[in-house]
């Protein structure tokens, strides 16, 4: 099949000469050819040299998303094949595979796809055209790879109702792909158990990128007084409780997260000492203080304050007070363990912002460790929106 070709401008064509996978509308000279939204293209530089191929959308900013650097390699089932199993070749050598990322979009040089594998069931989320048509081919073979590892899928749910849908001129959707099955799944991470509602929870249901940060936090707990903010399903609360901390609060302003983080704190038979609120964290924590309340450690895991760079200075402001209230509510000496999960808070940023929260509060912070997110969502260098996660762990201390 003849592809349409596209011709960049001179000068253009940065982030995929420096390695990432996007091209942006302003970069391209010519199309020539026909195609269709989602169909596959050559793209050339100014000067004619192959750059590869990719599929082509004109509704979306990011026109081309590329799927190969090669001018000659067809994009066929034994392509998918070997991108998938290498995939997921890559999760056996380096994450606990009972749940987990299979595929991270483009740091899988898959771009717009990802699957999450919680237990035995698939949550897939496509978020580009070219490869929203090729879903079904990619989650058939996905279940073949797995099956060779004895691994049967039961069922699989599509969570592919995420804004970015818009951005690139499709409609947002969810719902079974095959067969219905009970949506409410039943982990285990870090020897914590968990219902992972596919269909209601937040993104994929789960965010299994704190996985191994949840288990960092689990050394600190041993008979602490932990707050857990922003906790969602009440993962970091649970970790907390299955390490033998003395008290447990988790806050979450919402009441589907809270009821879910109850459900699971009784599934680990730690609802005598894990204890969940439903409240505005802002809210909460200038209360907390005021009444004199003090913890061994805290946990701030907010929602990303900022989803473009357009508003980073708002979430600047946002990160600084949770910090800063965060901060005060830590004994001398105790544990504070803080993240953003937003790519546009680069890591000069976040921790710029850390230090001036400390600076104002007058705490001294003792770096502990710094982390990011778990290797089954892996950084793809020059491809900067998958370095997203930023976790710091700190000894907090009074100025001396």
């Amino acid at each position: 099949m003849e592809h349409a070709v596209v011709n960049l401008k001179k000068g253009e064509g940065r982030f995929l000469k420096a390695g990432g996978l996007w091209i942006y509308d302003n970069e391209i000279a010519s199309v020539m050819g026909s195609f269709e939204a989602g169909d596959l293209v050559l793209v050339r530089d100014f000067d004619g040299y192959c750059l590869g191929r990719g599929f082509i959308n004109p509704h979306s900013k990011i026109r081309i998303r590329m799927m190969t650097r090669r001018k000659d390699q067809e994009i066929d089932e034994d392509f998918l094949r070997v991108r998938l199993q290498n995939a997921w070749d890559y999760r056996k050598r380096t994450v606990d595979t009972r749940s987990c990322r299979l595929i991270f979009g483009e740091a899988d040089f898959l771009p717009g796809l990802v699957v999450d594998k919680f237990a035995d069931i698939l949550v897939v989320q496509s978020l580009a055209l070219g490869i929203d048509r090729m879903k079904e081919t990619l989650l058939r073979l996905l279940k073949e790879i797995l099956a060779q590892d004895g691994i049967e899928i039961r069922g699989v749910y599509e969570r592919s109702d995420a804004k970015e849908r818009e951005k690139e001129g499709m409609e947002r959707h969810k719902g079974f792909l095959g067969e219905p099955f009970d949506t409410n799944v039943e982990i285990v991470e870090n020897d914590v158990r968990y219902l992972v509602d596919v269909e209601e929870g937040q993104k994929t249901g789960f965010f299994l990128d704190q996985k191994y940060n949840r288990l960092a936090v689990q050394r600190l707990c041993k008979d602490a007084r932990v707050l857990d903010c922003f906790t969602h399903t009440g993962s970091f609360a649970l970790n907390a409780g299955i390490a033998g901390a003395r008290e447990v609060l988790g806050v979450d302003a919402s009441e589907l997260g809270v009821e879910q983080a109850r459900k699971n704190a009784d599934l680990n038979h730690l609802g005598d000492r894990v204890h969940f609120l439903c409240a505005d964290v802002f809210d909460l924590l200038p209360e907390l203080e005021e009444k004199g309340e003090r913890f061994d450690v805290v946990i701030l895991d907010p929602p990303a304050f900022t989803k473009s760079r357009n508003s980073v200075k708002n979430a600047v402001k946002g990160y600084r007070e949770i910090n800063m209230r965060g901060m005060k509510l830590v004994k001398d000496g105790g544990f504070l363990a803080t993240c953003s999960c937003s790519h546009f808070m680069t890591y000069e940023l976040f921790t710029q912002t850390i230090h001036q929260a400390a600076k104002s509060v007058h705490k001294r912070l003792r770096q502990v460790e710094y982390r990011t997110q778990a290797p089954d969502h892996p950084i793809l260098w020059a491809a900067e929106e998958s370095y997203y996660l930023k976790f710091y762990i700190f000894q907090v201390c009074e100025e001396k």
